[in-house]
């Protein structure tokens, strides 16, 4: 377990971005001591990987040259195996001796492009799909992760940690993943890039899972050329995911297909029926900025999204039965729980430190859900992903004849609430890209009373090279992002505190 020594230091040199090292030694040795000045203060990383400086010594001693991946400490979400010592826990105590001693395909594919695995990051736990009162971020072996921005505030979930330490400047490169918003949502509200690429581009073996039909993992990075030279890297044909078969041929070289031109004549559908929730203003100065460079802004005013949701909601309980079922029977490390059943068992049993602030009744619905087999399931299945796809994202962009539609990604971040959980209000138009399977990418729009707020390029199946340019376009066109500042809270400071105070009489 990572447990860094205690740093007392001003926010002004906590937010000093740690400069590039020019080997992968010293790019490691960057990235722990920055690990031991913030991690006091977020709780990101679940664990270092003890062979990381012997990683890194294995790539200088080859005489590789560094570049945006290779010889780079990339961080890895705690759901996702990597071979060596450390256990892969989804967060929980039921999986913290399930050391695989196996690579995950894209883990594989990282380290062919020279990266470094620099450790595991913390998580919402079982992917936030345990309770309807969970608290993002909370998993009972890494504890709450916090937002760099303002430390009593969320970082959203389940790919927390990685936002929270990319955004803290930990590294410049981590991997996250999403069934619905788990990429998107902790890239939004930590200031970060995030990319939920089209499902079946990236391979989901050896991940612990949620659902065949709409997991992925994803890049999580400083900038949008780094997570299209990360999606370079990880994406391709994995015979073991059978969702993967056309990706060797859809997959193409992202960083260098990015264009900083590409919004010029580029007709981009403006989602306001997925607007709103505090972000008028960062959004408006967005679509001032794509217009200023050359793009032309279709209006799409009205979306019926009925009947995706709760056929949604149904698929991912008859799937997260029979998937996670199937990946606990598969682990080869001696484990507590062969099936989901099992899994609620240890739960109950194991109460006062797996369920202390909220309970496990999305477990439940899903262990009486219906079988992936059933007409109900198909059904459910069927429904969701025509009104997300061909009904959804396809017919929007045919019909309003645009390359993609854009949007703010989600509110700014909430307060870390342990009595009521959650409370986000309200959401972007990410779950029509998480249940169709489509690509959606959201880069740092503004802040809103000082916190981040991020903006959704979402495209077509197998667009991700398309959407990945023009939010590029847009990210060179804004400029450099304002870094966090770990602040206690933003009721504490300015531009906010002043306002909370009463009028002098």
């Amino acid at each position: 377990m990572f447990k860094p020594a205690l740093v007392f230091i001003a926010a002004a040199s906590i937010a000093q971005a740690a400069t590039a090292a020019p080997t992968a030694q010293e790019n490691v040795a960057s990235a722990l001591d920055r690990a031991r000045l913030v991690e006091p203060m977020i709780h990101s990383i679940i664990a270092i990987d003890p062979t990381a400086m012997q990683q890194a010594q294995r790539f200088d001693q080859a005489g590789r040259a560094v570049d945006l991946i290779a010889g780079q400490p990339v961080l890895i979400k705690d759901n996702v195996e990597v071979a060596g010592p450390l256990p892969t826990t989804a967060g929980s105590l039921a999986l913290q001796a399930n050391v695989t001693n196996r690579d995950a395909p894209l883990v594989t594919r990282l380290r062919a492009a020279g990266a470094i695995i620099l450790g595991k990051t913390n998580l919402s736990e079982w992917a936030n799909l345990r309770s309807n009162n969970s608290i993002s971020g909370w998993s009972a072996i890494g504890g709450q992760t916090r937002n760099p921005y303002a430390l009593d505030r969320n970082p959203c979930g389940s790919s927390s940690g990685s936002g929270a330490a990319v955004a803290a400047g930990i590294v410049r490169l981590a991997i996250g993943t999403e069934t619905d918003g788990s990429i998107t949502c902790p890239a939004a509200v930590n200031g970060i890039v995030g990319l939920k690429p089209t499902l079946g581009l990236v391979s989901r073996t050896h991940v612990v899972p949620i659902s065949s039909s709409q997991d992925t993992a994803g890049p999580m990075t400083a900038t949008v050329r780094e997570a299209a030279a990360l999606l370079t890297a990880i994406s391709g044909s994995d015979p073991a995911d059978a969702s993967t078969s056309e990706a060797d041929k859809r997959k193409t070289d992202y960083a260098a297909a990015l264009d900083p031109a590409s919004l010029k004549g580029t007709r981009l559908g403006v989602m306001r029926f997925a607007s709103g929730f505090g972000t008028d203003q960062a959004f408006e100065g967005a679509l001032a900025l794509l217009k200023a460079q050359g793009a032309e802004l279709v209006e799409i005013k009205k979306f019926d999204d009925s009947g995706i949701g709760e056929n949604e909601f149904q698929v991912l309980l008859s799937e997260f039965k029979a998937t996670l079922g199937d990946y606990l029977r598969g682990s080869p490390a001696p484990i507590p729980a062969r099936s989901l059943a099992e899994l609620i068992a240890f739960n109950k049993a194991n109460a006062a430190m797996e369920m202390p602030l909220f309970g496990q009744e999305l477990f439940e619905q899903s262990e009486k859900s219906a079988a992936i087999t059933s007409a109900a399931y198909r059904k459910a299945r069927a429904t969701s992903l025509r009104k997300a796809g061909a009904e959804g994202i396809d017919r929007l962009l045919a019909r309003h004849k645009v390359a993609a539609l854009i949007g703010p990604t989600m509110p700014p971040s909430w307060k870390i609430d342990a009595v009521n959980g959650d409370q986000i209000a309200g959401g972007g138009a990410g779950g029509l890209a998480a249940v169709a399977g489509y690509p959606h990418l959201t880069v740092p729009m503004g802040l809103v009373k000082g916190l981040p707020v991020g903006l959704s390029f979402i495209g077509p199946k197998w667009g991700d090279a398309k959407i990945l340019s023009l939010g590029f376009a847009y990210e060179q066109a804004r400029g450099a992002f304002p870094g966090p500042r770990f602040l206690p809270s933003i009721e504490e400071v300015a531009p906010v505190a002043p306002l909370l105070l009463p009028l002098r009489r």
